[in-house]
This record gives C-alpha cells, sequence and structure tokens, in this order.
C-alpha cells in the first residue's frame, strides 16, 4: 500500500488493517472525535477491503484500491463518482495494483501495476491457494520488482507506461497543475550484484531501506532522484501550491518514521515531526496552513490520526480516537472533507471512510498547542544528510497517554506521585479497567509509558513490555449439533430423545463433538486421596473407559461436618469432568438429585476464563431425564441417592447400567479475546543471562461496570467501578517503587546484585489469568526468582494497620519484617496462608516464596464507591517506603530466602467447589486481634443483609462452629448446606445478639 511500503512496518501494522481487532477494543470516542470530525459513515462496502482514496480536482470523483475481483486476490483500481456512485475499474484487472491519483485538468490517472509480470497469473493462484490453505500471512504486501507506473483514462483504456526501472516504482502522485509526477523507487538496488556485500545482506532482510523520492515529469520524462539519505523514503506528495513536496522517512532501523518537506529540487529539506514513533502518510490541508498524518504514538499497533502545522514548529494534535487502524488521510479539494482508511467496521476489515472536516477547529487547536521541542542534535526543522545519515536524537517507543496523564513524576516516592497515578488509572475514562476492554488497553498503554519514562527495560527481547494472553469471555449453546439420545438394547423401540434447555443442557466447558458409548453412574463422581478410610473414590471396582458416565452434582447430603468440608474441596464440576476423563470416559452427564439444593434443575450455562475446553464432552441434564434413564434399569434415583448419602455409607463406587447406550452430541462456541500483562525490568550489575530476580507486582485491571463480581447498592447498579483502591493503588506503589528502585540503581550500581522484574497483571479479577500465564509462560527461568512480592488494595491504611499475607511461604519472611519495620513502625499482620485469590499463589505453587502486601478490605470493596478520593496516599507512600527497602535487602543479599511448602488442601480454587455457598459478607482482614470475624461490609439483597447482619458486626458462632478467625468462618461456610437456617451469634457494638441467616447457592 502507498503509505505502508516499508517491511518491517508492514510486518508490525498490515494485521490492523487487513485483519479484525477483537470487538473488546474497536469502540472509539466519538466526542473527541467530534471536534474535528462530522458525520463519519463508511463510505466503500463492496469488496473484502479498499484504502487509499484520492479525489479528483473538482472534489466529484474517488480512485481508490479494493479488493474485490473474483479472479484475482489482489488491489486493483476504480473510481467511484459521488455524484452518481457509480464505479468503475480503471487497471487492467491482472497482477497487482497500488498507489493510484488523477490527474488535474484532465482525463488521466496513475497507478502502479505488475501486469506486465509474466508470471503475474500464477502469482494470483498461489495467492488463492495460501487463503485456501487456512494460512493466515501477517502481512500481504510485497515489493515486487515488476511494480511500475501507468496512466490511463478515467475509463481504463489508452494505459500507458511510465517506468521501465527494475525494482519496484510505485507511490506516485501529481502536482497540482497536472505538469510532474513524485514516486517512490527502490530502482537503485538493481542490479543487486552492484551492491556492496553488506547492502547485498540489507536487501534480502529489507528491499524498501532502498526506497528513495523521485520526480519526473507527467510523460514520465526527466526521472531524478531526490533522497539520498539511509532508510526509506516514500508517500510523497505535492503542497497545494505545487512549491514543496512532502513524505515521510523512516529510520535505518524501521521503527520510528516522521514527516518531512522539500523543494522540488530536493533541497532545503525541513522536518515536521519529531514524533517518537510511525508517522507516515501526510497529506496537506488545500490552505496549505497544516498537514494530516497517521501515527501509532498512542498504542504501538493502534494508528490515529494527527494534524500538524506546515512548519512543525507546534507539537501535532490527535484528530481520532478509535482503537485500530486510522490512516492515509486526504482531504478534498475544498477541505470540508476527509477520507481515509479504517477497520472500524463490523467486520473489522479496512474500508474507505468519510467525514466532514472543521477547518476551524482545526486551526484553534493548533493554535492552542506548545510549540514543538527540538532535538538537541538536529537544527530547527532540518534534515542533515551525510555518510552517517540523519543526524538526529533517536526517540524511545512510545505508547498511549495524554497530557493529563504525562505528569512530570519525581525518582522518589512521593504522595503527589501516587494520587496522579491513581487519578488516571481510576477516572471513568477507563470504565473500571475490565479484562479485554478498552479501558484495560489504556491502563496497559499508561503503565508501558511510564516504565519506558523511568528506564526499565521492556522483558521482550523484541523491544514489547506486553505479554498476550488468550481468555474466554463468554459461552453459547449453538443452535445445532446439540442432541442426546439413550436407547436399550435389543428393543429398538426402547430408544428416547432428549430436549435442549428442557432435558439437557451442555455445560460451559464442554468439548464440542459426539460421544457413544455405555452408560454408567459414578455416583458423586468424586476421588479424594485419604488414608485409612479418609478418602473417597467414586470409581473404584469399575471399568469406564469409552463410556458414558452420569453423576450426581455436589456431594453426599448428610456427611458429618468434618467430611462434608474435606469433600466440598473436590466436589467442582471441571474436577469431576477431569477426574472422568482421566478414567477414559468419553462423556460425562451431571444431575442435580432430588436429595439436593436446586433438584432436578439444569445447571445453569456460567463459565470460566480458561481458554481450553476441559478435554471431554459433558452436559447436564434434568431431574425427569435422570429417572427417565434410571427407569431403564428398574432403578429410583431418589433411592440410589439416598443410599449414597447415608453418612457412614461405604456406597462410593459406581455401578454399570446394563444395555443402556447414550449418544450425546455438544456444540458450544466460546467468545474467545485477549488481554495482555506488561512487564519490564532492571538488570543486575553482572548482567549474566541466569541472574536471579525479585519479582515485584500488581494487577491493573478491575471489574468494568459491575458485573456479577459487583457489591453495588441500591442505585448504583450499573454505574463504573473504578477500582481506586482495587487495584489502581497496587499499581500505583509499584510503579514508583520502579522509579525509586531505577534511581537507586544508576547511583549505587554495586548493589545490583539481583536483577528487578515489575509485572502488571491484567485478569486477576478473572482468575489470576496474567500471572498464571506468566507462570507458563516465563520471560525467564522461575527457578532464579528469589521471590515475589504483591501489592493488592493497599489504599486504605487505618488504625497504622499493615497486613503482610503470605509470611508462611518463607522463614526468612519474619526477621526480614521486623527488621526493616523498626523504622517503618507499622502495626504489623503477619497472615501465614500462601494461597491467596491473587497473583501472588501462581508464583507459590511454583516454589517462589511471595509476600503479599494489603491493607485490608472495607464498605467500598468491588462497590462504584472505590474511588479516587477515599485513599490514604500517605499511607501508601508509607507502605512504598517499606517495600523499597525489604526489596533493596532482597536485592543485596548473598543468599536467597528458603521455600517453605504449605500443603494445599485440595484442589486449584479454579476446580474446587467450596464456592457455591453465597451470603454476602465481606470480611475485614484487618482485626486479627479480635476473637471472631467482623465484617467490613454486607452485600445489599444477599442472605446476611436479609437476615440483618450489619457492617461492623462481629460473628462468633455460625451454627454450632464457635468463630475466632477468618480461617474458621471459611471452614463454617464449607459445612454448611444452601436452604438450611443458620444460627448466628454476633456482637455489635459490645452488644451481643442472635440472628438465623439462610444460605444461598453461588450464582
Amino acid at each position: 500500500m502507498k503509505r505502508m511500503n516499508f517491511l518491517t512496518i508492514i510486518t508490525l501494522f498490515i494485521a490492523t488493517l487487513s485483519l479484525p481487532f477483537h470487538s473488546s477494543v474497536t469502540l472509539g470516542d466519538g466526542a473527541k472525535e467530534e471536534q474535528f470530525l462530522k458525520n463519519t459513515r463508511q463510505l466503500i462496502y463492496q469488496g473484502k477491503r479498499s484504502g487509499e482514496g484520492y479525489f479528483s480536482e473538482d472534489g466529484n470523483a474517488l480512485i481508490f484500491q479494493s479488493e474485490r475481483e473474483p479472479d484475482n486476490p489482489f488491489f486493483q483500481i476504480y473510481i467511484l463518482d459521488l455524484e452518481t456512485g457509480d464505479t468503475n475499474r480503471v487497471s487492467p484487472g491482472t497482477g497487482k495494483t497500488t498507489c493510484s491519483f488523477i490527474r488535474p485538468g484532465s482525463n488521466e490517472v496513475l497507478f502502479a501495476s505488475t501486469h506486465l509480470d509474466p508470471e503475474a497469473t500464477a502469482k494470483q493462484k498461489a495467492e488463492f491457494d495460501i487463503r485456501a490453505s487456512g494460512e493466515n500471512k501477517r502481512f500481504s504486501w510485497d515489493y515486487d520488482e515488476h511494480y511500475d507506473i501507468f496512466s490511463a483514462h478515467r475509463d481504463g483504456s489508452n494505459p500507458k507506461r511510465m517506468t521501465e526501472a527494475l525494482g519496484y516504482d510505485a507511490e506516485g502522485a501529481y502536482s497540482p497543475d497536472g505538469s510532474k509526477i513524485v514516486f517512490c523507487s527502490l530502482r537503485d538496488a538493481y542490479p543487486i550484484e552492484h551492491l556492496s556485500a553488506g547492502d547485498k545482506k540489507r536487501f534480502e532482510t529489507d528491499p524498501s531501506y532502498f526506497g528513495e523520492i523521485y520526480i519526473m515529469n507527467a510523460d514520465g520524462s526527466g526521472q531524478t532522484r531526490l533522497t539520498h539519505q539511509p532508510g526509506y523514503d516514500g508517500g510523497p506528495f505535492f503542497s497545494p501550491d505545487g512549491k514543496r513536496i512532502i513524505w515521510r522517512h523512516f529510520k535505518e532501523n524501521g521503527l520510528l518514521a516522521d514527516v518531512y518537506t522539500m523543494n522540488l529540487d530536493g533541497s532545503d529539506k525541513r522536518r515536521l515531526t519529531d514524533f517518537g514513533s510511525m508517522s507516515w502518510a501526510p497529506y496537506y490541508h488545500p490552505s496549505n496552513t497544516y498537514i494530516i498524518f497517521h501515527s501509532n504514538k498512542y498504542g504501538f499497533a493502534n494508528c490515529e490520526l494527527f494534524i500538524v502545522d506546515v512548519y512543525g514548529k507546534k507539537e501535532p494534535v490527535r484528530v481520532t480516537f478509535t482503537d485500530g487502524f486510522d490512516g492515509l488521510p486526504v482531504f478534498s479539494p475544498d477541505g470540508k472533507k476527509l477520507v481515509w482508511t479504517s477497520n472500524r467496521t463490523p467486520q473489522k476489515n479496512s474500508q474507505l471512510f468519510i467525514a466532514d472536516w472543521n477547518h476551524e477547529e482545526a486551526l484553534s487547536a493548533l493554535n492552542a498547542s506548545p510549540v514543538r521541542k527540538q532535538s538537541e542534535t538536529t537544527p530547527a526543522f532540518e534534515l542533515q544528510e551525510s555518510a552517517g545519515g540523519i543526524t538526529s536524537q533517536e526517540p524511545p517507543q512510545s505508547f498511549s497517554f495524554t497530557e493529563k496523564t504525562d505528569h512530570p513524576f519525581s525518582p522518589q516516592i512521593t504522595e503527589e506521585d501516587l494520587h496522579t497515578i491513581v487519578a488516571y488509572l481510576a477516572s471513568d475514562e477507563l470504565e473500571g479497567r475490565l479484562t479485554g476492554t478498552k479501558g484495560s488497553k489504556m491502563a496497559s498503554d499508561y503503565i508501558a509509558h511510564r516504565l519506558e519514562k523511568i528506564g526499565i527495560l521492556p522483558v521482550d527481547k523484541n523491544g514489547n513490555y506486553f505479554q498476550g494472553f488468550p481468555f474466554t469471555s463468554g459461552v453459547e449453546v449453538m443452535p445445532e449439533g446439540n442432541f442426546l439420545h439413550i436407547a436399550k438394547s435389543g428393543k429398538a423401540n426402547d430408544t428416547k430423545s432428549f430436549e435442549l434447555e428442557k432435558d439437557f443442557r451442555p455445560l460451559a466447558f464442554t468439548a464440542s463433538g459426539v460421544a457413544d458409548g455405555e452408560l454408567v453412574f459414578a455416583g458423586y463422581g468424586i476421588s479424594m486421596p485419604g488414608e485409612d478410610g479418609a478418602g473417597y473414590d467414586s470409581y473404584a471396582g469399575i471399568d469406564v473407559k469409552d463410556k458414558v458416565v452420569l453423576v450426581l452434582n455436589y456431594i453426599p447430603e448428610k456427611v458429618e461436618m468434618k467430611r462434608r468440608h474435606d469433600l466440598n474441596r473436590y466436589s467442582g464440576l471441571r474436577y469431576k469432568a477431569m477426574i472422568a476423563r482421566e478414567h477414559g470416559a468419553k462423556a460425562l452427564l451431571v444431575v442435580t438429585g432430588p436429595n439436593s439444593p436446586d433438584a432436578g434443575e439444569l445447571l445453569p450455562l456460567t463459565f470460566d476464563n480458561a481458554s481450553a475446553d476441559s478435554g471431554i464432552v459433558a452436559a447436564s441434564i434434568s431431574g425427569d431425564a435422570a429417572k427417565a434413564l434410571f427407569s431403564f434399569i428398574g432403578k429410583d434415583i431418589a433411592t440410589v441417592q439416598s443410599e449414597l448419602d447415608i453418612e457412614k455409607s461405604e456406597a462410593q463406587t459406581a455401578f454399570a447400567m446394563p444395555g443402556i447406550k447414550a449418544t450425546i452430541s455438544t456444540a458450544v462456541k466460546r467468545e474467545k479475546t485477549s488481554d495482555h500483562n506488561v512487564i519490564g525490568y532492571l538488570p543486575p550489575a553482572d548482567g549474566k543471562d541466569d541472574c536471579e530476580y525479585i519479582v515485584v507486582g500488581a494487577h491493573l485491571d478491575h471489574i468494568g461496570y459491575g458485573g456479577t463480581e459487583s457489591l453495588a447498592r441500591k442505585g448504583e447498579e450499573g454505574m463504573i467501578h473504578n477500582g481506586a483502591d482495587d487495584n489502581a493503588s497496587g499499581v500505583s506503589v509499584v510503579l514508583e517503587l520502579a522509579a525509586a528502585l531505577a534511581e537507586t540503581y544508576k547511583k549505587k550500581p554495586q548493589d545490583k546484585r539481583r536483577g528487578l522484574v515489575f509485572a502488571f497483571w491484567s485478569g486477576e479479577e478473572m482468575g489470576l489469568l496474567g500471572s498464571s500465564h506468566f507462570i507458563k509462560n516465563p520471560a525467564f527461568p522461575l527457578k532464579n526468582t528469589i521471590a515475589y512480592i504483591n501489592f493488592d488494595m493497599v489504599g486504605r491504611l487505618r488504625d497504622n494497620k499493615l497486613i503482610i499475607q503470605g509470611a508462611g511461604s518463607s522463614k526468612s519472611w519474619p526477621q526480614l519484617f521486623e527488621k526493616r519495620n523498626i523504622m517503618s513502625g507499622f502495626n504489623l499482620i503477619l497472615q501465614h496462608d500462601p494461597y491467596l485469590p491473587t497473583d501472588a499463589t501462581p508464583f507459590y505453587q511454583e516454589g517462589v516464596p511471595i509476600m503479599n502486601f494489603f491493607t485490608g478490605s472495607h464498605d467500598d470493596y468491588n462497590r462504584p464507591t472505590d474511588d479516587t478520593v477515599t485513599l490514604n496516599y500517605e499511607g501508601m507512600a508509607k507502605i512504598a517506603q517499606f517495600a523499597k527497602n525489604i526489596i533493596s535487602d532482597l536485592v543485596k543479599s548473598p543468599g536467597r530466602p528458603d521455600y517453605f511448602k504449605v500443603k494445599s488442601s485440595g484442589p486449584p480454587d479454579s476446580l474446587h467447589g467450596s464456592r457455591r455457598i453465597y451470603l454476602g459478607t465481606i470480611p475485614d482482614f484487618t482485626t486479627e486481634d479480635i476473637e471472631g470475624l467482623k465484617l467490613s461490609g454486607v452485600k445489599a439483597g444477599g442472605p446476611a443483609d436479609k437476615a440483618g447482619l450489619r457492617d461492623g458486626d462481629i460473628i462468633v458462632r455460625f451454627g454450632d462452629l464457635k468463630i475466632t478467625n477468618i480461617y474458621d468462618y471459611k471452614y463454617a461456610l464449607d459445612v454448611i448446606k444452601i436452604g438450611e437456617p443458620v444460627t448466628v451469634e454476633y456482637l455489635r457494638n459490645g452488644t451481643s445478639g442472635t440472628l438465623t441467616v439462610i444460605p444461598e447457592a453461588k450464582k
């Protein structure tokens, strides 16, 4: 394409033009765009994609490229009559074409084409074959040496060849009077034999490096080279008065580009942008007062439109605010319209868009824009050519941020810095930072920008701070492909078909497919390890290989409390599916028995966020469907369940259902999307590849507008949950630590015994998705990680109480905390359990000692009221300084902290089923000195609220169990039953009371 011909850039960006963006990040900010653009609409619909539209002199026609010919997969050139809507093809229809323009004052047009290439047709077939194979190429452009510039009449007749040099000739544009053509050519790389050995090697990997700007007469004569500096020059146009040429120049490394202008003879080269990004496709406004271009300034794979004055004296002003690709902008001759290429279409493919342009607002915005700061090594607005290339300072990679977020930060830990970071991350603009959404992306762009400014290096070897990961954002049962048939062998009429959504429903984690086999009943489907009768194995004594297994939901209903607590850890549905699969079953059917809560109801299509299914066909069936199955063998499901529910029952094993065959097909659609972690590092002094690291992290995501995790009260439903404490507070502390420690590393390099990794996770609220992905795909060997330090909700320091969780993961921690707290003076609360609902747990499970800083839950937790003004910034600064001292000790200490293994009480939280009970209580984790469990909040409308529990109440007894701490309470929730009333004793303002709460099932 005319404005994206640099090979490195194509590799990075063509996907943004021709491949779909995730729907979660394509919502634009229409209000901001309306400053300059009104009545934005899609102009071209026909064909797979289109781009590069240029107006005729009178503004009545538009010439553009489009992929729409049935026998050619490449772009061809078309003219659209803007008065009638008629479109005709101009190019021959064979080969590849690009870079068209209409000659002023004539019936002629120009375009670049390879139709004279003897292999043109063969290349078309090869492209079709590649697409038929299902292969997705990262980019679809090349620098075909057969590209030449042609002219033709507007109807496609009278084609004439304008260039004949071997090598790519394209990107042509006429002068305003139609007498000249400016274009790009790679001809000076041919013949390749004349290049030096180094240039030959460069050509093999990057032919576009040899692109230069040329000018010629409209008849093709007088072809003259205008640029000579290293790096790719392309995309030229004439100024409205025809006196200058504008183009974009890439640095030699291909990662940065800026806009330049020059006289028609190549003299007086002036640089208009120094934007620290890829700025390309410049085009003059007809007033000759400013130009428009596109750049990835606000996100590496996100191109937006900008304007800048024709002298480049001011900082560019942003025009578009829609994630994805917005580029190749062109003004209409009267300056009142703008046409550009964008993938903001519903299909997320690139097409031409048009909008009304506000010229007056553009002038006003540019006047208000600050003066551009000049590079220290480059004279104002000038391009210096020499043997060494362009003498300008190399700007760093840039990320998305706005002026209000690019605050001058101090290298020290300050309350002002903390407040500024939180104010942006917890602003309504980020819409609660839900994983996979625009707000999450804005947060990660901001964090990456801050790391870059601090001097933290990107952990990715390709210079990227982002580590992407996929996740499931929703599950849908497909209208076709779901059925369940049961047949009894020997009797053709004993066959029963079941109805979707009435009798059966796929489980969210099912594998899509068909499974058939003999039916086997496996009790509660539980396999729990244990010795001397402490275990429980529903599969003991029976072979279920290649069978369809039917199991009961939940656990035996009448077992004693200790047994109930243990079994609950192994009762999760995904865990039961995994156990069935590991025993060789083809499929799993689950029924909620008549003795259980919600008896006979189909299980809801809730979903976990794992990107993979369970590897087995799985569905729930209704109580009536289960009765029908048991009737085939003369049994009653209620009787069978009651036998299993006897407290001392040994009836744990499965039994066959002779002659009964099940055939089940499930088809679900998982909506897959992605997000990314942000990761950077400071290397140790020696810089060895096998050096040790300390990882410091916090999760950047929150819960958006609330959803099922919201604790919003009446009148707060559907509001933005900004998550200032959860967890903008943690992110701000880690960023401040990064800045402070980077400064220390500069001043005292001798202290850099170990490296530091700063990690910002997304997907924590959905189940530790980002940190778990990192553990499976580490940027360096995890054995080299000596500690992980996490910050999750550290913005509400109260009564000087600081909680450090995971203190039991290393015997080294208590001494270290004690040493560093002498100066800090916190009232430390050390909680030893390392299995936490935060990003520290995946590290601990991989053998890394952890600590998690936490200031406790509160009444605003998971509510819209968790906002910037509620935080204790003085306390946050104090916590950050305390943590800095701890990290500094770990960096310098000669030995690494020991790892203490604490046995887990069951499967991972993602698999176990102990969370089926819901009360709507929010514990106060800062009150270990209180005997009982103090509540910091009660969710409106929940069972606890209905029963009369209130914020600040202290639960001292729950049923028959005495409650002295959070662990007693968690145990109690594992042993009570849904729907059965429980007597609760509590203290309120020193006065005791009792009430009755009825537990509900967690949805």
